[in-house]
């Protein structure tokens, strides 16, 4: 099925991650952004199991302000993978 194919081309795997096209993904329209997901892929993202990168990869598709309330904790996704990953990443960034 050709819109299989074409999620399974969009989807983060560990080969992508050595490419550095998760680190493009990170790459935002905002700079607070950019250096929250970029200390979390630093840290964090090579230990990630697949279902993990997949719930990141649906966490990227987040526009940019609803991903920069996510993260300073002034709202919460109704989806619980999300709320539960935004958590993890904003204990990897707060240290």
């Amino acid at each position: 099925n050709q819109e299989n194919d074409v999620e399974e081309n969009n989807m983060i795997t560990q080969e992508s991650l050595s490419s550095g096209a998760l680190r493009w993904r990170c790459r935002r329209g905002m700079l607070e952004l950019d250096l929250m997901l970029q200390a979390f892929v630093d840290e964090e993202v090579s230990s990630l199991s697949q279902g993990e990168l997949k719930v990141f990869d649906r966490l990227l598709e987040y526009p940019d302000q609803v991903l920069l309330e996510l993260f300073l904790n002034l709202t919460q996704s109704s989806d619980k993978e999300i709320s539960q990953f935004v958590k993890r990443i904003r204990e990897t960034i707060n240290g």
